[in-house]
């Protein structure tokens, strides 16, 4: 299996794309999120990603940076079934308010000869707290984060040999989600800002962390690999460089973190 991260920002970048990226496994693909708009589109197109074979797709939260790609993509999954060049169907996973959200914009956003789609072929499927489903052939478990802010759920992912992928959505782990993150191999992570930039980007006032954080969390975990993203873009040039640098002094772990569309073997 590989991760490919189609965007690694926060919600205002403007230098890279927001968090959103796709787990691959031969032609099985679960995308999660979508960004803030169409440029979804053409991150999907510079990774070498078909949208029409990302037929899993969970949607973690309301937000604009994450649920407006996902009208996007909605929009084309239903153009093209209506002009008969999407065969099959596609399937969009999210808690009972963000599916009752997507639902609600897609019938006041696209044509009816679009939205009748949805419910026949394209199925807009509310997932519960500890929720485990078969997806391409994975048991993926959704989880409620318990944010205070919006309602938003992450999920983990048995990989081959007994390995796990978490992933804690775009807020600092919570200990409701050590059953998942705990000794896990992967860990997906946001990191809003390195340590010494908290001041400036004031981090903990938006529900964030910084690099040392999440690694010191990591570390803590028993975590193998860990992956940073949701980050400010300010420092985009040495961003690698100087988070890697920081996150290493705390976490022993494989630390990566990955530019847009790059892509990591799992």
């Amino acid at each position: 299996m590989k991760l490919t991260m189609l965007g690694t920002g926060n919600a205002l970048v403007t230098e890279c794309y927001n968090t959103c990226f796709v787990l691959s496994e031969d032609n099985r693909h679960f995308m999660v999120d979508g960004g803030g708009g169409n440029t979804v589109l053409r991150q999907l197109k510079r990774a070498g990603l078909d949208w029409m074979q990302m037929r899993e797709i969970f949607v973690t939260h309301k937000h604009l940076d994450h649920l407006m790609g996902i009208v996007w993509m909605m929009r084309m999954i239903c153009q093209h079934m209506n002009q008969g060049t999407y065969s099959g169907e596609a399937n969009i996973y999210g808690h009972h308010e963000v599916i009752a959200l997507l639902d609600e914009l897609a019938h006041r956003l696209l044509r009816k000869k679009e939205t009748r789609f949805i419910g026949r072929r394209l199925h807009l499927i509310a997932v519960e707290d500890g929720e485990t489903r078969s997806i391409n052939g994975w048991a993926v478990t959704f989880f409620d984060i318990q944010s205070t802010k919006a309602k938003q759920f992450g999920f983990s992912v048995k990989l081959d040999g007994g390995k796990t992928l978490t992933c804690c959505g775009d807020e600092p782990y919570n200990a409701c989600e050590r059953p998942y993150a705990e000794g896990c191999t992967w860990l997906l992570h946001e990191a809003f800002c390195l340590h010494g930039q908290a001041e400036e980007f004031r981090p903990y006032e938006k529900h964030h962390s910084t690099v040392k954080d999440a690694a010191e969390l990591a570390q803590q975990l028993g975590v193998h690999n860990l992956v940073l993203y949701h980050t400010e873009d300010k420092t985009i040039q040495n961003r690698k460089e100087w988070y890697l640098a920081e996150g290493r002094t705390y976490f022993s772990g494989n630390l990566f973190v990955p530019d847009d569309l790059e892509t990591l073997e799992l």
